[in-house]
C-alpha cells in the first residue's frame, strides 16, 4: 500500500500531443527527463509508452484525463491558447509558435529556464481548464516571443516607497 501512495505522488497525469494530432494519456514523472531521447509514461493500463520528443507538440499536466464521453478531439480542454486580457499572476507572457503553425500563449517563470533545458514550462491561459501546465520541447518551438514582463504586484509599490524615503533623507539645500 505504501508503494503504490510514493507512485501516485512521483507520476502526475499528462496528456501528450503529438504533431500528427494523435494523443496518448499516461502518468510522466514530475521530472520527466526532458534530456532522454524519448518521453517515457505509464499508461492507464500500467504499460510502458515511449514517445520520441520529435514527435512531442506539448505535455499537458492534467487534474484528470477525459473520460471516455468527453470530447476526444480536445482531451487537454484547452478552449483558450491566447489570454483575452493582461494576466495578473507574475512571470514572462510568451506566444510561442510551433512547427505545425500553430500559436499558443502562456506564461513562463522569469529564470535561468528560458534559455537553459531542454523546453519550456509554461501557465497556460485559462487556468480553469483541466490543464494546470503545459511543457513544450525546444524542438517543437519555430518562434518565441516574450509579448509582456508582468512583475509581482506588490513589488511596485515596495520601490515607490523606497524612492519616497530615499527623497525624504537628502532634502534639497535652499539658497540663502
Amino acid at each position: 500500500m505504501r508503494q503504490s501512495r510514493t507512485v501516485a505522488s512521483v507520476r502526475k497525469p499528462v496528456i501528450v500531443r503529438k504533431f500528427s494530432r494523435d494523443w496518448h494519456a499516461g502518468y510522466a514523472s514530475a521530472s520527466f527527463g526532458q534530456n532522454a531521447p524519448e518521453l517515457e509514461m505509464l499508461d492507464p493500463a500500467g504499460k510502458v509508452v515511449r514517445i520520441a520528443w520529435e514527435q512531442v507538440k506539448w505535455v499537458c499536466y492534467v487534474r484528470e484525463f477525459p473520460s471516455q464521453t468527453a470530447d476526444q478531439g480536445n482531451p487537454e480542454r484547452l478552449m483558450h491558447k491566447r489570454f483575452s486580457v493582461r494576466p495578473r499572476t507574475a512571470g514572462l507572457w510568451l506566444r510561442i509558435t510551433l512547427m505545425d503553425g500553430d500559436e499558443l500563449e502562456g506564461l513562463a517563470a522569469n529564470d535561468l529556464t528560458l534559455v537553459q533545458g531542454a523546453g519550456l514550462l509554461l501557465t497556460p491561459p485559462d487556468t480553469r481548464s483541466s490543464t494546470q501546465r503545459i511543457y513544450v520541447p525546444r524542438q517543437a518551438i519555430q518562434s518565441l516571443e516574450v509579448v509582456s514582463l508582468i512583475g509581482a504586484p506588490g513589488r511596485r509599490r515596495a520601490e515607490a516607497a523606497a524612492r519616497e524615503k530615499e527623497l525624504d533623507l537628502f532634502p534639497a539645500e535652499q539658497d540663502g
